[in-house]
């Protein structure tokens, strides 16, 4: 028995590790080589509609979103 809960502690540490590595990365996260595109599903994409410009065009206006909203606070504590 202690084998078991040896090896979910384990495995737990391994799966909180990888979700803290995402989390601290703050990158989009991407699929592997293949997926929806090679099974002819890609225009199923909500977002996109399989056109890999307008997928593009979204994560600039998010990343000019992410920056605008960083832009409004003041940091006091640095001089010019």
């Amino acid at each position: 028995m202690t084998i078991y809960i040896f090896a979910f502690v384990a495995m737990l540490l391994v799966v909180a590790g990888m979700a803290l590595g995402a989390m601290v990365q703050n990158k989009p996260l991407k699929g592997s080589c293949g997926g929806l595109n090679n099974i002819g599903m890609k225009q199923d994409c909500a977002i996109c509609g399989g056109d890999d410009d307008e997928c593009e065009k979204e994560q600039e206006r998010q990343r000019q979103k992410k920056m605008a909203t960083e832009d409004l606070a003041y940091d006091a504590t640095k001089r010019k």
